[in-house]
């Protein structure tokens, strides 16, 4: 049975106190810093409202926490496993390398092992701990003022043939077959929170996804055969407008999306995207709350898969979707990009 935490207020407790009952059953991500420790971490305390709680690494780095240095939260994998450190070590000094199989291979691991010791440990494999570090540091370029182009290194599309062969992979085709003139054009569009896949035809805006979502090659096999096959890169007048509006939107100027939409579902799911695009910026919903304000109180758990199964991130806004006990729930974007999305909004929504 899994360990249940207690409330968010327990925990901070907990952490003043430097209470060692949660070792290695909860930590502290706190917003400030942008790093996550033990409750035990001897350094000076947070703030309540910077604070929010984990059950695990995992979830800490998939929210985009980094590692404090002085209560090393990661230290019990390094001590237990060599492999892990050394690992981890190369990671510390090498966080925007695309690191691969066979860099395991080439430092003497057999890359099943890793995979293995690495989710006993963390709860995540080392390849997306390595994925997660990129993104995070993409981020941060954006954040500190760098350039463009200096976060897309960093998340790793470094040239336009480079995505092509990325986006082919994702589609499961051979570069070459995609298609010059396809009736659905696909191009990445860099945002703050990292590159996003846009699929558009002269129309509507089909799909719009972080590079990076589990569930992005099975979408992307629905569309391919919802076109027949006609899938190219590309961009059109849609993808233009929607990369203008996004830009807007991280900036703070725009609330809500002007973009023609192309929606892909049954009509049940298509009236939970529409619900979603009605909740104003700067609120969030619960589950219970959407499905009420759709006249269908019963249908919680209909509306959750409806939500899980958008692929239209940002516009069509899921991440306004909340725990009824005010936590962050999934997000196929990661943790810390809806976190990011729900700032972002109240800051937009405060400026009105």
């Amino acid at each position: 049975m899994m360990f249940q935490l207690p409330s968010s207020d327990e925990l901070y407790d907990a952490l003043l106190r430097r209470d060692a009952v949660y070792e290695g059953r909860a930590y502290v991500g706190v917003r400030s810093t942008g790093i996550f420790c033990r409750l035990t971490c001897p350094a000076r305390k947070p703030k309540r409202e910077n604070c929010v709680f984990f059950e695990c690494v995992a979830e800490c780095l998939e929210a985009g926490f980094r590692p404090c240095k002085r209560c090393v939260p990661m230290q019990q994998g390094q001590e237990a496993d060599p492999v892990v450190a050394q690992l981890l070590e190369a990671l510390e000094k090498e966080p925007q390398r695309l690191w691969s199989e066979k860099d395991m291979k080439r430092l003497g691991h057999d890359p099943s092992s890793v995979r293995r010791a690495f989710k006993r440990h963390f709860g995540v494999t080392f390849l997306e701990m390595a994925r997660q570090s990129r993104l995070r540091q993409s981020f941060e370029v954006l954040e500190d003022g760098g350039k463009v182009i200096d976060a897309q290194l960093e998340a790793g599309f470094t040239t336009a043939g480079g995505f092509a062969n990325a986006f082919a992979k994702l589609l499961g085709v051979l570069p070459s077959e995609l298609q010059q003139d396809g009736l659905l054009k696909a191009d990445w569009i860099e945002t703050p929170l990292g590159a996003m896949i846009a699929v558009c035809d002269t129309q509507h805006l089909h799909l719009l996804e972080f590079c990076e979502r589990k569930a992005l090659p099975r979408e992307l096999a629905q569309l391919n055969k919802f076109c027949r096959g006609q899938m190219g890169l590309g961009r059109t007048a849609i993808t233009e407008q929607i990369a203008a509006e996004l830009s807007a939107y991280f900036d703070g100027k725009l609330q809500r999306f002007e973009t023609p939409l192309a929606l892909h579902g049954s009509a049940f799911t298509k009236q939970v995207w529409r619900a979603l695009q009605e909740v104003p910026c700067g609120e969030t919903r619960s589950y219970g709350a959407l499905a009420v304000q759709m006249g269908r109180r019963s249908a919680v758990r209909a509306v959750a898969r409806a939500n899980g199964a958008n692929q239209i991130a940002i516009v069509i806004p899921c991440h306004r979707v909340i725990g009824a006990d005010g936590a962050l729930t999934g997000y196929g974007g990661g943790l810390w990009r809806k976190q990011k999305l729900l700032e972002l909004e109240r800051k937009s929504a405060m400026a009105r």
